[in-house]
């Protein structure tokens, strides 16, 4: 069987979460559709279908048979935000025209009864039915042209049997506009004293509906500001080295192979490797260190990092789609698009919310023409139209994708990603957190961290060591060159070298004789270790491996390597803890190294010699004891226990495979943004809670008040036109309240993204 494809769209005009159904339903239907999954807050629908059965061309025409307009995503960053300006545009035009006759509409309905002896006035100046004919004038256009996209939207519900925010909209102020245009136009219809005019009622409510859409427009174009400031980061044009020539061209001109040059203060424009000049680049965006990295020939460069004051050239490797930063926007959208599963239950009470809303403004209408007081008709057209125009679920449609918008884009800017919407709430329910050592808590390669000299000074000793180790490729022997060099010291000319494979090394520095290697090659050279025998056992027993160096037969130092813990490893067990949760060692290492491990960082349960596995059935033990499990880590063999997990959270600065397998992908590499991503994760959820709490209590708190449930007690009846106000109200609120999370800051600080600008950052 042939693999599903995925085709993502972005959708014009949707406004609720009706909307969102009819669009998912409309393109369910499809033979050969696998899932189409609606995200209201990004305007966008992913569509997995087998080509065979079905073509992109046939799902664009099932958007548009649901009243929907498709558009493609491919190269159409731009083309969306110009739609999206161009939506704005729309609605200000159309909040203009309603504002405009609304305002003198209410002067002549309500000004009567607000103004003493304006009406007077107005009787003297013309008779009644002039200036009933004169509301009918003004608010036509407000009707039909301010508010048409909500007849043609509502056509579309309708003729899919899914009604919605339009349909509510449309046949409530509908009613209102024809009610009064026949009380202009025929009276005599009527019973006698019931022939009111309702026309300021609908224009009101166009004009609210319109003012909230707007705001919420508005408001909804900052939710994804993250993704905007990813794409600034990429410059819109490249320096490559094309005939003997330098040529200015397009970024989506360069290819793979491309000679670049950089200048400094330059932004790279693609990914690619050093081939000539070093200079040091600001990689922020992807490490999330502040600090500058060097590059030389034969490093590799990112796209999008900023170039500081020194200039080279370099190959491309990956451009357009294949780059880190395009890697990265994907997964960015991808995570927004997604669902958790709170949104798929809001759709499924959302898909029966407005069919109940519909029957109960006809329920009310019937009851108070039946049973109500004089003018029946005239109260029973009010409670009618205040129950439709107060139940707009447009707040239900955006209570869950606007808050997962603004999480999931925070958390870009802190450097955490989330491939998919659904980890933010399945992080934020994690009670257990499984971590793995190696790159995860510790640096994931050794070092030097001591160096006890027996006899000798101990510049002159590490000179000796370091020049021996040189020759060497063992990542012990890295280790000590590296710590040589950090102390500006360099390596001494070797004149002979043999190298005893898991014993130790023989080389000849300068006339002297250098050993370095374990205890039991000192022994069998006939070294006496007496001198640090001790302190060597107290290395062993902290996880630390001794190493023994003597210079022409006399024992000179005791030197131990180790992988270090990540500064960060223990304050990030100890904020997780602090969050509630349990938190645990898995790690392939020795049962020894493992709890020494453990023990610097604060951790009691450990499960050590950890196959790949063994990781997972820890983690499918775990989830059998009914626990929420995360699992952490950065290499090839955590990818299966990571996607084994109910969350896999990758280091960024690990394996590809171990990335690729992530739900979460930590990209900083600092264990403190652990923590960050799971307040985050709670705060999203807390915040997606109240939204659906507000959304629909507030709904179903109004629908009775709107029905007239005050009227027999207190003779207190909802005017359509405070319906209108309260809707918009509500979505704004959801809005604005996903708003805040923009403001999470984490513990590790917040994490910015670098200026977008072009121009050296001047460093002291």
């Amino acid at each position: 069987m042939e693999a599903l494809k995925r085709l993502e769209l972005r959708v014009e005009g949707m406004h609720c979460a009706s909307c969102v159904a009819a669009v998912e339903r409309s393109i369910s239907k499809l033979p050969g559709v696998g899932s189409a999954t609606v995200n209201l807050a990004t305007e966008r629908v992913a569509v997995d279908y087998a080509s065979e059965a079905v073509s992109p061309a046939r799902i664009k025409a099932a958007v548009r048979d649901a009243g929907y307009n498709p558009v493609d995503l491919e190269g159409q960053r731009d083309r969306e935000s110009d739609a999206r300006e161009a939506e704005q545009r729309t609605l200000r035009r159309d909040l203009g025209l309603a504002l405009g006759a609304t305002a003198p509409l209410l002067l002549l309905a309500m000004g009567p009864m607000i103004v003493p002896g304006l009406d007077r006035l107005m009787r003297a100046a013309f008779a009644p039915p002039v200036w009933h004919t004169l509301e009918l004038l003004l608010a036509t256009p407000v009707q039909f042209v301010a508010g048409r996209r909500y007849y043609r939207h509502a056509w579309a519900e309708l003729r899919h049997l899914s009604p919605g925010m339009s349909t509510l909209v449309a046949l409530g102020t509908s009613a209102a506009y024809f009610y009064s245009a026949l009380a202009v136009l025929v009276p005599r219809i009527f019973p006698a004293g019931t022939a009111h005019l309702y026309f300021e009622a609908a224009a009101v409510i166009v004009t609210l509906v319109l003012l909230g859409k707007y705001l919420e427009s508005r408001a909804r174009g900052r939710t994804s500001e993250a993704i905007h400031k990813l794409v600034r980061l990429q410059p819109p044009m490249a320096l490559v080295l094309r005939d003997g020539e330098r040529r200015e061209v397009p970024v989506a001109e360069v290819v793979p192979g491309d000679r670049i040059a950089v200048r400094p203060g330059d932004r790279i424009p693609v990914d690619g490797v050093v081939l000539d000049g070093s200079s040091w680049v600001d990689e922020s965006m992807i490490t999330g260190e502040p600090l500058p990295v060097e590059k030389r020939p034969g490093d590799e460069v990112v796209g999008g990092t900023l170039n500081d004051t020194g200039a080279f050239e370099f190959r491309a490797t990956r451009v357009g789609q294949d780059g880190v930063l395009a890697h990265i926007i994907r997964m960015v959208e991808q995570a927004q698009a997604g669902k958790p599963p709170i949104q798929r239950l809001a759709d499924r009470i959302a898909g029966v919310f407005v069919p109940l809303v519909l029957a109960v403004a006809l329920l009310t209408f019937g009851v108070w023409l039946a049973v109500g007081p004089a003018p029946a008709l005239e109260l029973a057209l009010v409670a009618a139209v205040s129950v439709l125009v107060v139940a707009c679920p447009c707040a239900m449609g955006l209570a869950t994708p606007t808050a997962i918008l603004v999480g999931t884009g925070r958390a870009a800017e802190m450097g955490i990603l989330f491939r998919r919407g659904s980890a933010l709430e399945e992080l934020a329910r994690v009670d257990t957190v499984l971590l793995d050592k190696t790159g995860t808590l510790t640096l994931g390669r050794p070092e030097l961290v001591e160096l006890h000299v027996i006899e000798g000074d101990e510049r002159e000793v590490l000179t000796l060591v370091a020049a021996a180790e040189a020759q060497s490729e063992h990542p012990v022997a890295r280790a000590i060159v590296a710590a040589a060099r950090e102390r500006n010291i360099r390596p001494l000319p070797v004149a002979s070298f043999r190298a005893e494979p898991g014993s130790g090394l023989e080389a000849c520095v300068e006339g002297r004789v250098v050993h370095v290697g374990s205890e039991r090659y000192m022994k069998r050279l006939g070294v006496p270790t007496a001198a640090a025998a001790e302190r060597a056992a107290q290395l062993a027993a902290a996880a630390r491996t001794p190493l023994w160096a003597a210079v022409d037969g006399r024992l000179v130092a005791l030197l131990a390597v180790a992988d270090p813990l990540k500064e960060g490893s223990v304050e990030a067990v100890r904020d997780l803890e602090r969050l509630g949760l349990d938190v645990r060692l898995v790690t392939g290492d020795d049962e020894r190294t493992a709890r020494a491990v453990a023990r610097a960082a604060g951790i009691e349960r450990v499960v050590a010699e950890a196959l790949p596995a063994d990781k997972v059935a820890e983690v499918e033990r775990l989830k059998r004891e009914g626990r929420r499990v995360a699992f952490v880590g950065d290499g090839i063999n955590d990818a299966p226990a990571l996607a084994q997990a109910d969350v896999g959270i990758a280091i960024g600065s690990g394996t590809n495979i171990a990335v690729e397998a992530g739900d979460v992908i930590l990209m900083t590499g600092d264990p403190r943004s652990l923590a960050a991503a799971w307040r985050l994760s709670r705060r999203t959820l807390r915040t997606i809670e109240i939204n659906f709490f507000w959304a629909y209590a507030y709904n179903v708190a109004l629908i009775p008040l709107a029905a007239g449930a005050l009227y027999p007690g207190l003779g207190l009846l909802l005017d359509p036109m405070l319906a209108a106000a309260a809707m918009s109200v509500s979505s704004l609120f959801v809005v604005t309240n996903s708003l805040r999370l923009r403001r999470f800051g984490g513990p590790v600080g917040p994490y910015r993204f670098p200026n977008p600008g072009f121009g050296a950052r001047k460093r002291r």
